[in-house]
This record gives C-alpha cells, sequence and structure tokens, in this order.
C-alpha cells in the first residue's frame, strides 16, 4: 500500500473516530434522549389525594338523595396493612377534630360525612402498585420490603388520609408482607402527622389568619362575577332547594364526585348541570388564588410545603447524614385543595378539578457522567412540563428557581400570615 492510500485511509478513520465521538457526545450529553439514557434516579417525592369518599355535606333540600350505608366503609382485605400514627415528634397522635365534626353529620343510609370508602381503598391499593412498579419493580430504587430508612410518610391528621395512605403501601408492599416463606421481620411503618393549627398539606387558615382573611374577601367577590349567582339560582330552583338554605358549588360539586365514583344515581337536575358545577368551582380557585395577589396566596397557600420539598431535594444533592444519604421516597397524603394551588404554582394546572387518588411525583435524577442534576414531574402517572423549564426533563437549577419563587421558611410565612392591610391589591 502507498503511503498517499495509507495516509488518506488514516485521515479517513481518524475522521470517523471524530465523527463518532461528537454522536456520542450528543447522544448522552446534547438530546434529551441522551441525557435520559444516563441518568439514576436519586430521589422520589409524591404528593398524593385521598381515595374517593362519603361527602362532606349534603346537599339541602327535598328532593331525593343519595344513601351512604356503613356496608360502603368496608376494608377489602388486599388493602389491610399496619401501621402507626405519630406527631412529627414521635409522641402520641394528636386529637383530630376535623374528624369529629365529621361524625356530627350522618347521611341518609347511616355513614358519617368524609369517610373513606371501599372504592376510595382500591383507587389508593392501585396508586400504590403503580409506585410499586415504578420504583421498585422496573428501575428497582426501593427495596421491596418496606425499609423506614428509605421512605418517609407524612398525611394530615384526618382519618381518610391516613386510611388512604395505609391503602398506598399495602399495594407497594403487601405481596412481600405477606410472604409466608420470608424470614425477613417487616417494619411497621409509621405516618407522621402535626395539628391542624399548624398543618402546612393544606392552605391552613388556623395557622395564617391573612390567608383566612383574603379568601374570605375573595370568595365574596367570586360570587359577583358574571353570571355566576344566576347559574346557582337556577341550580338550585331545579333541585327545589330553597332561597335561605346554603348551598354552594363546592358543596354541588363533592356530592356529584362522590356519587359518581360510586356509581350511584345522581339528582337528575344536579347531574345535567354538572359541567356547569365543575367549571364554576375551577373558576373560583383561580380567582380566589390568581389576579393581582397570586404570588401572595400561593405562598400562603403551599409556601412551607415548597419549603420542605426544597429542604429534600437539597438534602438528597448534599447529605449531611446517614439518615439523610439513605431516604429514596417521601409519601405526603394530601388533599384536593393542596394540589390546586401546587399544579398553579408549577405552571401545569390543566384547568381540571383533582379527581380521587390523583398524585403528583418530583423525581430527581443525576446525570452519572456530567453529573448535572435534573427533576422531572409527573401528575397522575402522566410528564408535566413544569413553567421555565424547557421540556419535560428540567434542570435543577430551573425547578429550584420555581419553587423558590413561591417557598416560604417557617419565620417568613409567619410574617406574611400577620400582616394586616389590604396592601394585598396592588402585590404581584
Amino acid at each position: 500500500m502507498g503511503w498517499g492510500v495509507r495516509l488518506w485511509v488514516l485521515g479517513g478513520l481518524a475522521a470517523w473516530t471524530q465523527r463518532r465521538r461528537a454522536a456520542a457526545a450528543a447522544e448522552w450529553s446534547d438530546s434529551e434522549a441522551g441525557r435520559r439514557r444516563y441518568l439514576d434516579l436519586k430521589l422520589v417525592q409524591v404528593l398524593f389525594r385521598h381515595g374517593a369518599r362519603t361527602p362532606l355535606r349534603p346537599i339541602p333540600g327535598a328532593g331525593p338523595r343519595a344513601e351512604w350505608h356503613p356496608t360502603l366503609l368496608d376494608v377489602p382485605p388486599k388493602t389491610k396493612f399496619e401501621y402507626m400514627v405519630t406527631d412529627l415528634n414521635g409522641g402520641p397522635q394528636p386529637p383530630s377534630l376535623l374528624d369529629e365534626e365529621y361524625c356530627k353529620t350522618v347521611f341518609k343510609g347511616g355513614a358519617a360525612a368524609g369517610q373513606l370508602t371501599c372504592v376510595g381503598m382500591h383507587q389508593m391499593f392501585n396508586l400504590g402498585e403503580r409506585l410499586k412498579r415504578n420504583y421498585i419493580e422496573e428501575v428497582q430504587f426501593l427495596s421491596p420490603t418496606f425499609k423506614s430508612a428509605e421512605v418517609f410518610i407524612r398525611s394530615t391528621n384526618i382519618v381518610r388520609n391516613l386510611e388512604s395512605t395505609r391503602c398506598v403501601l399495602a399495594g407497594m408492599f403487601q405481596q412481600q408482607k405477606e410472604d409466608p416463606c420470608s424470614k425477613v421481620t417487616n417494619e411497621v411503618p409509621v405516618i407522621v402527622t402535626d395539628k391542624a393549627c399548624s398543618e402546612m398539606l393544606y392552605p391552613n387558615y388556623q395557622s395564617c389568619p391573612r390567608l383566612k382573611d383574603l379568601t374570605r374577601d375573595k370568595s365574596e367577590d367570586a360570587m359577583h362575577q358574571p353570571g355566576v349567582c344566576d347559574d346557582l339560582e337556577k341550580i338550585k330552583k331545579s333541585m327545589c332547594i330553597n332561597d335561605n338554605e346554603s348551598v354552594d358549588f363546592f358543596v354541588l360539586l363533592d356530592n356529584i364526585s362522590a356519587e359518581q365514583a360510586h356509581n350511584m344515581p345522581s339528582s337528575p337536575a344536579l347531574k345535567s348541570f354538572q359541567p356547569t358545577v365543575e367549571r364554576r368551582c375551577v373558576d373560583s380557585m383561580l380567582f380566589l388564588l390568581g389576579g393581582s395577589c397570586s404570588r401572595e396566596m400561593l405562598q400562603m397557600s403551599i409556601g412551607l410545603l415548597f419549603n420542605t420539598l426544597e429542604k429534600n431535594i437539597k438534602a438528597a444533592i448534599n447529605p449531611s447524614n446517614p439518615a439523610e444519604k439513605a431516604r429514596k421516597l417521601f409519601l405526603y397524603a394530601s388533599h384536593d385543595s393542596t394540589l390546586i394551588p401546587l399544579l398553579l404554582a408549577l405552571g401545569t394546572f390543566d384547568n381540571k378539578w383533582p379527581p380521587y387518588a390523583a398524585d403528583v411525583a418530583l423525581e430527581l435524577y443525576q446525570h452519572r457522567r456530567t453529573k448535572e442534576w435534573f427533576v422531572r414531574v409527573t401528575y397522575r402517572g402522566e410528564e408535566q412540563v413544569v413553567k421555565g423549564c424547557k421540556t419535560g426533563l428540567c434542570s435543577l437549577e430551573e425547578f429550584l428557581e420555581v419553587l423558590s419563587r413561591y417557598s416560604l421558611t417557617p419565620e417568613k410565612y409567619s410574617r406574611l400570615c400577620c400582616k394586616v392591610g389590604r396592601s394585598w391589591e396592588t402585590n404581584s
């Protein structure tokens, strides 16, 4: 082979090698598909709404109403799972004043208000099975049996949420727990909860008087938006509800959602107005949380929660102790009133009321070659594009910037919640 041919071959090989290296670099660095191939899951945080339940309040009036029998609350065997409840410091479970109030309302049929039903338990079990597929079977991120070192669980101190969490845990770990051949001693999960007066897993009017005042004022204004009162009056008239009886769109949506989840025949009049009821509820929430004071309202609604999510992420990136390094999953049992402001703050709200068992998952990844960090957000199992992020795979810096806009330390939360006056009208 002559020198000219040799040089041509060598030059060709060098160019080919360079192209291959460039293509490989692009594959795992520049393109999103390439990045995802080299991502290692480091932390998951899941916030979920409880499962289907009995309504919180009956619809007034003399018309036909659904019957809620106690048998609807029977526990499916597969959802049984032992657990303990403590306060945030490991002490006794705080009393639940809300549950005491719910028990005072008994529906036709005998069941009390706000109780998780068999249908709701199945929904939460199914959520647990999905989490199991995602984080135990497909990527083998979590241990197949429950380990408190890996999983932290917090819930609002309401029975339907505690029981919903039980069902999620059953869906994730029940099969391993029931294995008669296993010689492993299974841990009993501990669900921590807080007093109602300081709970952060829903917008808290007790701990934030300013939020309570603004919500009251804006709720009154919301009822005077075009067409709202007219729609409500039409529905009340068609359902034979007297003018002096108190009812709003949220009570109507709560009842029809519960009835449909349990395949109960709803009032024909209410069913015919269902699209209107749903639209008015969403519009009211957007009115309450949006407008000139949207940032402040969202901060007071989910600021402490965002601060906690932010701290969990930073601890996973730079753990200061073995416990932080071992933690892989945070479960938070919350409510629709939690998910709506959370989704609004992330810019992913779809203008639909979160259904029972709806969940938001925040997944933290690290690129095993570049060591860069990324966050992926899903809602009901579907990937979301957070505002400020170009794709569903969001750089950590961009994601933390979104959280920081609404995140509040306890000190800042306290100061904001104790502000007086109506200066909020000019805030943004």
